[in-house]
């Protein structure tokens, strides 16, 4: 137990230490470029989890498009938390300790940590690793549930795409309980979750930003050239953009929506009939997707406006279907296609219930 203490003690990130506990090694290691990584992750000789690209600082203009998002995203980010927060104190007796994903997870956590505080329930919030393929980091689970019980651990993420971790954390928990996971995201577009705030595919503003919202820290790594029996998976800190990091300030301002929201909203219900429709329309957008490209390899194919802004930021896009190229909640996403030269082709019913999805180039 000590070694454990020792690893969970190490600071990491830039959130303040009562927000989050990042069970997380931190590396350094050399990082590969995006084109190498593209081709070494289609060839199937690399685990996209074994390599890491460097970030760069987001451009002032597209600061000004996440300032834009966040003139109406942070309201309705800090409403629906409260209103997350509110069913998930009603649905756990005990104690309820947030796990949430990194990375895209963690704002949502901080909050949350936040509002069930406030609502007087003993709660712990941790940031641990989940890679699709690999499974949940197994090391931090264990270090949770040596002092936190099974019963009360809330799996929380900041949206669904596909649905793959969903199914990669179902998996991972048969390991630890017979019990289903308890998984909590803000949208659920793919209808996946066992909590939601709404199925809608909108402008969650810390889903088109990386490292800067999310504590300086990197996607999580899997690499036996770092991660060593006993480890946590790896995280790289992204110390050089600590002037461009706005974590901290971020999850204040969403704080500030979800405080006095405490008081008035109502625990969200996520129906298992909404939930159905949703998968049912988002399983046969992707099969659309995939037919209309000839896809063989369905990790290409990035659903919904978090994970297609994404896809630009951190890989080789092929081409970006919208629903409309002058919906405000695609400009940061139309910026990053006008800027890149990046194709897209508007289907608005093709795709729905996503607003955007994005395709990856097959280089292998």
């Amino acid at each position: 137990m000590d070694s454990m203490t020792n690893k969970a003690a190490a600071a990491l990130g830039s959130y303040a230490p009562e927000d989050v506990t990042f069970l997380l090694k931190r590396v350094e290691m050399q990082t590969t470029d995006v084109a190498a990584k593209e081709e070494a992750i289609q060839s199937g000789r690399r685990h996209y989890s074994e390599m890491i690209s460097t970030e760069k600082a987001p451009t002032a203009e597209y600061m000004e498009l996440f300032a834009k998002a966040m003139e109406t995203g942070a309201e309705r980010m800090g409403v629906e938390t409260a209103r997350l927060a509110h069913a998930i104190a009603a649905s756990v007796e005990g104690p309820i300790t947030l796990v949430s994903l990194v990375r895209a997870g963690v704002p949502l956590g901080v909050v949350l940590n936040r509002a069930i505080k406030a609502l007087g329930r003993d709660v712990e919030h941790y940031g641990v690793s989940i890679i699709r393929d690999k499974g949940i980091d197994d090391e931090a689970m264990r270090t949770i549930l040596a002092t936190r019980p099974v019963e009360g651990i809330v799996f929380v993420d900041g949206w669904t795409g596909k649905g793959a971790i969903t199914g990669q954390l179902e998996a991972s928990f048969r390991v630890y309980s017979d019990e289903r996971p308890k998984f909590v995201v803000l949208a659920d577009p793919c209808g996946r979750a066992s909590l939601a705030a709404s199925g809608d595919d909108w402008l969650i503003p810390s889903g088109i930003l990386g490292c800067t919202v999310s504590g300086l820290i990197s996607r999580s790594i899997l690499n036996k050239d770092v991660v060593g029996p006993g480890d946590y998976h790896a995280c790289v800190q992204w110390d050089h953009l600590a002037e461009h990091d706005i974590s901290r300030s971020f999850v204040d301002e969403v704080w500030k929506h979800t405080k006095p929201a405490l008081e008035v909203e109502i625990p969200c219900v996520w129906h298992e009939d909404t939930r159905r429709q949703h998968r049912e329309a988002a399983d046969a957008a992707v099969v659309w997707v995939v037919e209309e490209n000839g896809v063989t390899n369905i990790n290409r194919v990035k659903p919904g406006i978090a994970e297609a802004t994404r896809a630009i930021l951190r890989r080789m896009p092929e081409k970006v279907y919208v629903s409309s190229p002058t919906d405000p909640e695609l400009a940061a996403l139309m910026h990053l296609i006008e800027d890149r030269g990046v194709p897209y082709v508007v289907a608005p019913e093709k795709i729905a219930p996503y607003r955007a999805v994005t395709l990856i180039q097959k280089v292998s």
